[in-house]
């Protein structure tokens, strides 16, 4: 059976402990090391706080072409960022060729 985890501060992660989501403070484990520990144990979706998220360059590129994990970026308890739609774009861009996602860039 797949997992699911969620990585970032504790503020914005713990909430998700509640849900069965095992949590990973980022002060306790080193966010890309814990990616790779992730993926070799059957987890296919890991949400990662977009404060943390440009530490995580490396696991994201070597995953970006994986089906499993997908690393989901989300907001942190000090808001959004857009990083989470600035990857949704890309993906859609690279899948059709053309940016499809409508914004005000």
């Amino acid at each position: 059976m797949y997992k699911a985890a969620v990585i970032g501060d504790r503020d914005s992660i713990l909430g998700f402990k509640a849900l069965g989501i095992d949590v990973f403070d980022e002060k306790h484990v080193i966010p890309s090391k814990i990616i790779e520990e992730l993926a070799q144990k059957n987890y296919a979706v890991v949400f990662i706080t977009e404060d943390i998220l440009y530490r995580i360059d490396d696991a994201m590129e070597k995953y970006s072409d994986s089906s499993l994990p997908a690393i989901i970026p989300i907001p942190s308890n000090k808001g959004s960022k857009g990083l989470g739609m600035e990857n949704i774009r890309k993906a859609a861009e690279k899948a059709i060729g053309a940016d499809i996602l409508f914004n005000d860039r």
